[in-house]
């Protein structure tokens, strides 16, 4: 009989407890890694966006999707009112874009290349997945909105990687991470 050794795991380093604070649930909820959306409309005649990282399928039959908006963001309540909306789910070298809509300066539509979907929200060029839906219920949650949306459309694009959002920076692993707080900053509230 021959005894083989069963590799043994590296030993990870011991968690780090953190209180659920603000900075603490922010640096906690960062080791989790998403995908970033700009969730967009046109609100009195004017388009409208804001960067969210937040976006999720919730079910098949129907077709529903989520994401949650902070309540004192700008551009939700004006989407909210909206009712139709794109969710476009952006590239890895969108991170500009990401940028654009994330920060609480600037217009985020100003030179952009967009055009109005089928259901008249704006679609932005390149993006990974385009979402195209309407507003079907929002729930309170602290300080956000949980928005649940029924699809209408998807457009799916070509088979780039996606943009991802990890610790504070984009990208993981052996990808460049590019710092994001040159883009926009931790007390900016997306939305």
């Amino acid at each position: 009989m021959t005894a083989f050794a069963l590799p043994t795991a590296p030993q990870s380093p011991p968690a780090e407890p953190l209180d659920p604070t603000p900075e603490g649930m922010r640096r906690a909820m960062g080791a989790f890694a998403s995908g970033v959306t700009v969730v967009t409309a046109v609100a009195d005649g004017e388009p409208v966006g804001f960067t969210c990282q937040s976006f999720a399928s919730v079910s098949l039959e129907p077709p529903l999707v989520m994401f949650c908006a902070g309540r004192e963001g700008r551009a939700w309540g004006r989407i909210r009112s909206a009712g139709t909306l794109c969710v476009n789910v952006l590239t890895e070298d969108q991170i500009e874009v990401c940028g654009r809509f994330g920060s609480r300066a600037g217009a985020r539509f100003e030179g952009l290349d967009h055009e109005l979907s089928a259901w008249g929200a704006p679609s932005l060029p390149g993006a990974l997945l385009r979402v195209h839906c309407s507003l079907e219920d929002v729930h309170v949650a602290g300080d956000h909105d949980i928005a649940v949306c029924r699809v209408l459309g998807l457009e799916l694009g070509a088979e780039v990687p996606p943009l991802v959002f990890h610790r504070g920076r984009f990208g993981l692993g052996t990808q460049r991470p590019v710092q994001a707080a040159d883009l926009w900053g931790w007390n900016d509230r997306w939305g």
